[in-house]
């Protein structure tokens, strides 16, 4: 399974590739769709859209995954954040990816073992865990924990799918280190 992870901005997209081969996680590439600011919206999103297009294109993800957004205290904030992660969702969509979703709080906990984890932590957990010679940036770390979220937490969900314990199409989310329904 090839995973492409994607933590949406309006001002920085970091994604994130991974295989997995059993419980092997190997690293593929990352980096950061820088979006220029100096532009109107929907030119900033169609720079995330197109990046995103040429991102799957060049690295052949099998399934993808994007960091759901949190209520932030600014509503405006929110709105451009949640556009922003529209536009990558399109893209992946358009791409004929399964697009799964965790929240930020879910992807720390899978990485670090702690979903109050601070960036730097999760840098250095994806750059152990992925077996990096340097620090990943914190936009493409981001996005390889999203990554690396959904490699521990798909299996034990295709299990409960194929068991019959978790309806196909259903959603799960993961509380408390539990997944629940």
């Amino acid at each position: 399974m090839r995973i492409l992870g994607i933590d949406p901005g309006l001002r920085r997209t970091g994604f994130g590739v991974i295989d997995v081969q059993g419980m092997q996680l190997q690293y593929v590439a990352s980096g950061t769709i820088v979006v220029p600011t100096d532009q109107p919206l929907a030119q900033r999103l169609k720079v995330i859209l197109d990046n995103i297009r040429e991102i799957v294109q060049d690295t052949q993800p099998t399934v993808s995954v994007l960091e759901k957004v949190f209520v932030n205290t600014n509503p405006s904030s929110t709105l451009l954040l949640g556009q922003a992660r529209g536009a990558a969702m399109c893209a992946l969509a358009d791409s004929h990816l399964d697009v799964h979703e965790y929240t930020a709080l879910q992807v720390k906990k899978a990485v670090v073992g702690n979903g109050h984890a601070a960036k730097e932590q999760v840098q250095k957990m994806v750059q152990y865990l992925l077996a990096l010679s340097g620090l990943p940036a914190a936009d493409s770390a981001d996005a390889l924990a999203c990554a690396i979220c959904h490699a521990h937490f798909n299996p034990l969900t295709q299990r409960l799918k194929d068991t019959g314990q978790l309806k196909p199409g259903h959603t799960s989310r993961v509380r408390g280190g539990r997944l629940v329904s």
